[in-house]
């Protein structure tokens, strides 16, 4: 029998302190699509990292088509037919589709940059691919999509016969994730060998071939898509069984406490009102550019609106910026958590009290001490696990991220929450917390406002869903429960 295309053996990873990969064996066919399953922290990234040479393992081995390689390097990696595609594209966006999928293995001829040849060949990749849109044109000015694609006819290109896909479904519309799922079965008929990272589940079990299951580092199952259920993968996942997906809740909504009549801004928002309850979950649902993050930008002040009225339990607002907004108590869980929720590159503690440095002024000096008291509290009631106070933000897992968000929104004392994609790029059983924490606050009479582009999450997790197209509300669903993705889903396209 034929060697299978990449076998990882016996990989084991160690940092100071931490088994991050535990004798974890990898088998990926050609024409196969992997899923690579696990919670975050579970050990994918590092074992991915090591495949695509960003590190060294310290024990085990690879081979590719039977053969024992040692990848030492990025460009070593590349050079064996191994191509990365990360969730943040790594693209030059001044630079054409073309240009970036011949960037540093350029067709010369006596020195000279062979531009037509190179335009031709890109939109061959791109039609085999299935995407039609001109060569020429610069990457800036392409879709998400679009660019994907780019990155896509850029292994072809380099020849890749091993294809690792990091999250590539988390910023797409439907029909993207759609075209996406079509390139990929071109992929596969090519002949290579894919490795699908990815927390959406139905997408999942419509994309993959297989199934690899990491938890704590090590190989907790691997299972063919005919043989696993949505209940058996998340149990293997978290290594305990989740009775539901969603935690059951009874909702009890008070009196009106937010209030926005008339809000516009330009072609984004226009003429929306809502009004939200204390202790329900109120959610706004809508495809990719309805406006729905560009509302929530206007009721945290991050830009001025154009129009429009905003109160909190009877008192009106003016909200010119994120600062009053704070002030009034309403706190923002971006939509990306790394560009605008957090500064990675400091200290956890740093990041938690940032927004709440007046809350440890005494006779006008930062008091260390009562923001340690206040860190340490929240953290251990927001279960966010890091190692110590000190530890970069950056270096935690996303579902710890997003937590510690949460944690200094907490502190901050906010009446309103507004969550943007809360889960988005966050394994399944931190997801299960996230909800639960959402839960705990409506229950305590805060208003919780939500935004998922993913319609399972709207209709399990709302209370009520309000849903936007071009800037507009188009309909209200007041019983999810009732309802259908379906029913969403016409209102969104109205």
């Amino acid at each position: 029998m034929a060697s299978p295309l990449l076998e990882m053996r016996g990989i084991d990873k160690r940092y100071t302190g931490v088994d991050a990969l535990k004798q974890v064996n990898l088998t990926l066919e050609a024409g196969e699509v992997l899923a690579l399953m696990g919670e975050n922290g579970a050990g994918k990234s590092t074992l991915m990292k090591i495949l695509g040479g960003a590190h060294r393992p310290d024990d085990g081995e690879i081979r590719i088509a039977g053969q024992a390689v040692t990848i030492s390097s990025p460009q070593q990696a590349r050079s064996l037919g191994i191509a990365m595609i990360y969730q943040e594209f790594n693209l030059v966006p001044g630079l054409s589709a073309a240009e970036n999928v011949f960037l540093g293995q350029e067709i010369l001829k006596h020195g000279v940059i062979q531009h037509v040849a190179q335009r031709e060949r890109t939109n061959e990749l791109l039609k085999e691919l299935g995407m039609d849109f001109d060569p020429d044109t610069p990457c800036q000015r392409l879709t998400i999509a679009q660019q994907q694609s780019v990155e896509i006819a850029r292994a072809l290109c380099l020849e890749a016969r091993i294809l690792v896909l990091d999250e590539p479904s988390a910023v797409l519309t439907t029909r993207e994730v759609e075209r996406l799922f079509a390139i990929i079965d071109q992929c596969r008929k090519r002949g290579l060998g894919m490795i699908y990272i990815g927390h959406r589940l139905d997408e999942i079990f419509q994309v993959a071939d297989r199934m690899m299951v990491l938890r704590d580092g090590a190989h907790a199952g691997s299972f063919a898509i005919d043989q696993c259920t949505r209940e058996g993968l998340i149990e293997c996942m978290v290594g305990r069984p989740l009775d539901q997906e969603f935690p059951k809740r009874e909702p009890r909504p008070g009196a009106v406490r937010l209030k926005a009549t008339g809000l516009s801004r330009g072609t984004a928002v226009q003429g929306v009102s809502l009004e939200a309850r204390g202790g329900e979950i109120l959610a706004l649902a809508g495809l990719v550019g309805a406006g729905r993050t560009e509302l929530a930008r206007l009721l945290f002040g991050a830009d001025r609106r154009d129009a429009g009225t905003i109160e909190l339990d009877g008192q009106p607002l003016s909200l010119n910026s994120p600062a009053e907004a704070i002030a009034s108590g309403i706190g923002l869980l971006t939509e990306d958590r790394k560009l605008q929720g957090l500064m990675l590159q400091h200290s956890s503690r740093d990041n938690f009290g940032l927004p709440n440095l007046d809350q440890y002024l005494h006779k006008g000096m930062l008091s260390g001490q009562a923001e340690q008291a206040s860190f340490e509290t929240y953290i251990q009631a927001m279960r966010v696990k890091l190692t110590g106070p000190q530890q970069p933000a950056g270096h935690l897992s996303g579902g710890n991220q997003q937590k510690l968000v949460m944690a200094k929104w907490l502190a901050r004392h906010c009446e309103v929450l507004i969550f943007d994609e809360p889960t988005r790029g966050i394994d399944v059983g931190a997801k299960y917390e996230i909800y639960q924490l959402m839960h705990a606050l409506a229950d305590e009479g805060k208003v919780i406002l939500m935004i998922s582009s993913e319609l399972p999450e709207v209709l399990g997790m709302a209370d009520r869903i309000l849903v936007m197209h071009e800037g507009r509300l188009t309909g209200e669903i007041t019983r999810p429960a009732e309802s259908s993705q379906q029913a969403i889903m016409a209102l969104a396209v109205a």
